[in-house]
């Protein structure tokens, strides 16, 4: 059995949290800067340019992406053959407490969702937990800003639904957010299960690292095309880059049902993944 410190935990998260904000992945600015050498429009190309040169600025300068600085999603992995010494949800909490106060970031969770008043250190986060094979702590810590996550949509799907229909509620969905979420997006899309499984598997959808089978991957494709035949582009102004990237998740279902659920992300997808 392998012993884990709980302060090892807080560290860690401490410096993830400052480093998802400040920083976004090589593979999204690649393909931001994929999509600006394909975008039609000359507006569009104009503000994929600026928020490469956004991003640029906040890695060196150690500055948020974005002032909305979210509320901190965690998928977390405990194997099998870990101990934790503390305890877990608290340790990373502290960590959340501690990144955002010393690193200057917009703290954004109100403690009652009628009341409204700031918690002041953007905990608690939402934490999910799995217990898994192994002796490490896996965490996929995700920043999710209001903005978009106001725009995501569920629907309760027929058991009968072709692929047709999922495609077109993924595209008014596109339509419906417009400019409000700040494209070009990533979206999330969480298919089968429970009307809060599907939910959940679309938010986890965001930070997947793996591929399904083909033909899903081929779904993934299809949908980004329409998506992108929406005109929106980015920032809303226009063009053939609405989104950016297109992640399902799926999971079995009751044979009577079949939810899915569009979980909208902006174009600063902030995530970060630490293995303890």
């Amino acid at each position: 059995m392998r012993k884990i410190d709980s302060e090892i935990i807080t560290k860690e998260i401490k410096e993830a949290v400052q480093t998802a904000n400040y920083s976004l992945e090589q593979n999204l600015i690649q393909k931001l800067k994929t999509a600006a050498n394909k975008e039609k429009s000359d507006l569009g190309k104009n503000v994929l340019k600026e928020l490469i040169e956004n991003a640029k600025i906040a890695r060196e300068e150690n500055i948020p992406i974005c002032q909305d600085t979210g509320i901190v999603v965690i998928f977390a992995e405990v194997g099998n053959n870990v101990k934790i010494n503390g305890d877990l949800n608290e340790a990373i909490n502290y960590g959340i407490k501690i990144g955002y106060n010393e690193g200057y970031l917009r703290n954004s969770v109100v403690e009652d969702p009628f009341k409204r008043e700031n918690t002041g250190d953007n905990t608690p986060a939402i934490i999910y937990t799995d217990l898994v094979e192994g002796d490490r702590l896996n965490l996929k810590i995700l920043i999710k800003g209001a903005g978009s996550e106001n725009m995501s949509k569920i629907k309760m799907f027929k058991p009968t639904s072709t692929k047709k229909e999922i495609i077109d509620f993924v595209v008014e969905t596109v339509e419906k957010a417009g400019a409000n979420a700040c494209p070009p997006y990533i979206l999330g899309i969480g298919i089968g299960g429970t009307f809060e499984k599907a939910a959940l598997l679309s938010k986890k959808a965001l930070v997947k690292d793996y591929q399904e089978d083909s033909y899903i991957e081929d779904l993934e494709s299809k949908i980004l095309k329409e998506v992108n035949k929406t005109g929106i582009g980015p920032a809303g102004l226009g063009g053939n880059t609405t989104a950016l990237g297109v992640n399902i998740l799926t999971h079995p279902c009751h044979i009577a049902s079949l939810p899915v659920a569009v979980n909208v992300n902006c174009h600063a997808s902030r995530h970060i993944k630490i293995s303890i």
